[in-house]
């Protein structure tokens, strides 16, 4: 059974490395979806209705942070989302004779 979606342009891409312009689009790519992912998990967590407790306090808040970045960063490196596959696409045809397949 072979994998679907991102993973699955990913691993059919060509064996060769990727030229170092494009290694870091990728990377400032995936940097970014990440940065869109931290956000948008901020944004669904600040609209909690739970009630202020010893137990939801500063230390809880950090590890909800920590834990939140965390997985944007193991998130956008995956490519489960796709927005750094489809940013960098469309960056890389900016690129002089660079395609991103």
């Amino acid at each position: 059974m072979s994998p679907i979606g991102p993973v699955a342009a990913r691993s059919s891409a060509s064996p060769q490395a990727p030229s170092p312009e494009l290694a870091e689009l990728r990377k400032a790519a995936e940097g970014f979806e990440a940065i869109m992912l931290r956000r948008m998990l901020a944004t669904a967590r600040a609209s909690s209705f739970a009630e202020e407790t010893p137990l939801t306090g500063g230390a809880m808040q950090q590890y909800l942070t920590m834990r939140d970045e965390h997985f944007a960063d193991i998130a956008a490196k995956s490519g489960a989302f796709g927005f750094a596959r489809s940013i960098e696409a469309q960056l890389a045809q900016h690129l002089p004779g660079k395609r991103v397949s």
